[in-house]
């Protein structure tokens, strides 16, 4: 919750919004969002995004992109972060895609298996990441480093 709150309040003093793709987290990291007082003032939308073909209307995500990399992939989940942040006019974008669990994906990627797209003031990356637990578990712990990368973009962003 610490993070959650030094995120909220990094953007309160740049004045930036951050809005949310969600696939795996199901609004997980929205909800982080606003429960710490004062993310109405930064968090605005947020979009769960389950289906590919969701992904594709309402993110802009290439079906291209999902065809060549899987929608399980970094390219993807750049392309969702870059997707909420273009719609939503904020300057912080997150997205996650993966698989929580139980059972691996279809193409035999282990569950566990996120990628976490960040889009900070132009600039996107992904990080490919690997969590233990039940889904429930897997889904907390991905929202949670989510959290903690849109905070260290910021940072980064400001010196």
């Amino acid at each position: 919750m610490e993070t959650t709150r030094q995120l909220i309040e990094q953007l309160r003093q740049h004045q930036f919004h951050i809005s949310t793709a969600e696939s795996c987290t199901g609004g997980m990291i929205a909800s982080m969002l606003v429960g710490v007082s004062g993310a109405s003032e930064v968090f605005e939308e947020g979009y769960v995004t389950y289906s590919n073909e969701v992904k594709i209307k309402n993110l802009g995500v290439s079906a291209e992109t999902i065809r060549k990399y899987t929608v399980v992939s970094g390219p993807v989940a750049e392309e969702m972060a870059k997707g909420a942040a273009d719609r939503s006019g904020a300057a912080l974008a997150l997205s996650t895609t993966g698989y929580a669990g139980p059972d691996d994906g279809e193409d035999g990627t282990p569950a566990g298996t996120v990628y976490i797209g960040v889009y900070c003031c132009g600039a996107v990356k992904s990080a490919h990441c690997h969590f233990k637990g039940d889904r429930n578990e897997v889904r907390r712990q991905a929202a949670r480093e989510a959290l903690r990368l849109a905070l260290e973009a910021l940072e980064e962003r400001n010196g």
